[in-house]
């Protein structure tokens, strides 16, 4: 049987929850698309966050990789088109650490783009009623740090692996602490994730529609 890894992050910036994990933990275990999910919780901590998912994947060998993560003040799913190679930290981590304008792969490549269907899972997530669109950045923080080091990992091994990010919205129970913020629940981001992953078995070449954006 096929197996997908799927990482989230702790809760930081000082939230009591991170809405990546809440939805993460429930799929552990499950059989979507004839492949059993693996979850993993990631520590927002630069100099600790890669290794825990290199482990990860050494551990588990997955047959795909989708890591998820809190974007605050976004309103949809929003499916992740690359990842840079630059940490620059407008907050600290939960470490303390706030690294700015340092590579995360010295000499490495200016970017790695995902290598999931990404406009396929937009579009089976819109056909599901959800929300989605395809992101241009995934911002400096540890979330694109996860996503251009899985992406950097897997293209220097020859990898065949896939892999790629997300990220979701604010629970409904976090943006009441954040007025005006948009929320999505948590059995919305679960079902999108279900869809995302199965999409992402599936789907061997992405479809040719418009993603991009203006600004």
């Amino acid at each position: 049987m096929k197996k997908v890894l799927v990482t989230a992050f702790e809760p930081f910036e000082g939230e009591t929850l991170n809405p990546s994990w809440e939805a993460v933990r429930a799929l552990d275990g499950k059989a979507i698309g004839g492949a059993r999910i693996v979850t993993r919780q990631l520590p927002v901590v630069f100099s600790d966050v890669l290794g825990v998912l290199y482990r990860a994947m050494d551990e588990i060998h997955p047959d795909l990789i989708l890591s998820v993560g809190q974007a605050g003040g976004r309103s949809d799913i929003t499916v992740e088109r690359i990842g840079i190679n630059v940490d620059d930290a407008r907050i600290a981590d939960n470490a303390g650490q706030q690294p700015v304008d340092e590579p995360i792969v010295a000499g490495g490549p200016a970017g790695y783009f995902s290598t999931l269907p990404i406009k396929a899972i937009v579009a089976a997530l819109r056909a599901a009623g959800i929300p989605a669109s395809v992101s241009q950045t995934a911002g400096t923080f540890t979330c694109n740090r996860v996503m251009y080091g899985l992406l950097h990992r897997l293209h220097t091994e020859g990898n065949r692996v896939r892999g790629g990010f997300i990220h979701i919205p604010y629970l409904p129970e976090q943006a009441v602490q954040h007025p005006g913020a948009p929320s999505m629940a948590r059995d919305n981001v679960i079902q999108a994730l279900e869809i995302a992953i199965r999409v992402a078995l599936e789907t061997e070449t992405d479809v040719k529609v418009a993603g991009g954006a203006t600004h």
